[in-house]
């Protein structure tokens, strides 16, 4: 599949098929004779979502939210909107929130604060991908993490820019 010129490859969808495979393998283990929920911050979070779910061998539930910081910028505005919210309840819950990248950490800050008001047992952050460069603004833990990248803007694998490019199974940055 090729992509378009001002895209500049990153990552290959082997290096990241390796890494959501890891990334299993250690759910796996953290998890067994648990029933976590999965909870997936759509959309750019579904692509790796549905690859590490088929890769688990523990019982899961799975959640979506839906938030939004960028609406159709390549920068975040900072300020967060709840598109789709929680439906489930977590209260007691091992629940383990899956989301695509990491970058100022508003978003998932604002959501990892949020269902922490809901008491679950466990709260755990599961990303793809960290970028920590000079644009984050919210120190984030990040208990279970694949790649950490730079401070460029990424699409492919689930993630877009104004809706564009999710459908690609590499990772790639936009070349300005």
């Amino acid at each position: 599949m090729t992509a378009p010129d001002q895209l500049k490859l990153l990552l290959t969808e082997e290096e990241i098929r390796r890494q959501v495979k890891r990334l299993a393998q250690e759910i796996n283990r953290d998890y067994q004779q648990k029933h976590p929920l999965l909870l997936s911050i759509l959309k750019g979070s579904f692509v790796f979502m549905a690859d590490l779910i088929r890769l688990l061998e523990i019982p899961v539930e799975i959640e979506f939210v839906r938030l939004s910081s960028y609406g159709s910028n390549k920068s975040t505005t900072g300020e967060v909107k709840v598109v789709h919210g929680l439906r489930s309840q977590i209260k007691g819950r091992d629940v383990l929130v899956i989301e695509d990248i990491v970058d100022t950490g508003f978003t998932v800050s604002y959501l990892l604060d949020y269902l922490r008001r809901k008491k679950p047992s466990s709260l755990k952050l599961c990303a793809l991908f960290d970028k920590p460069s000079s644009r984050r603004k919210v120190s984030i833990a990040i208990d279970y993490l694949g790649f950490t990248i730079p401070n460029k803007f990424v699409v492919g694998y689930g993630l877009d820019y104004d809706e564009r490019f999710r459908h690609l199974p590499q990772l790639y940055f936009i070349e300005d």
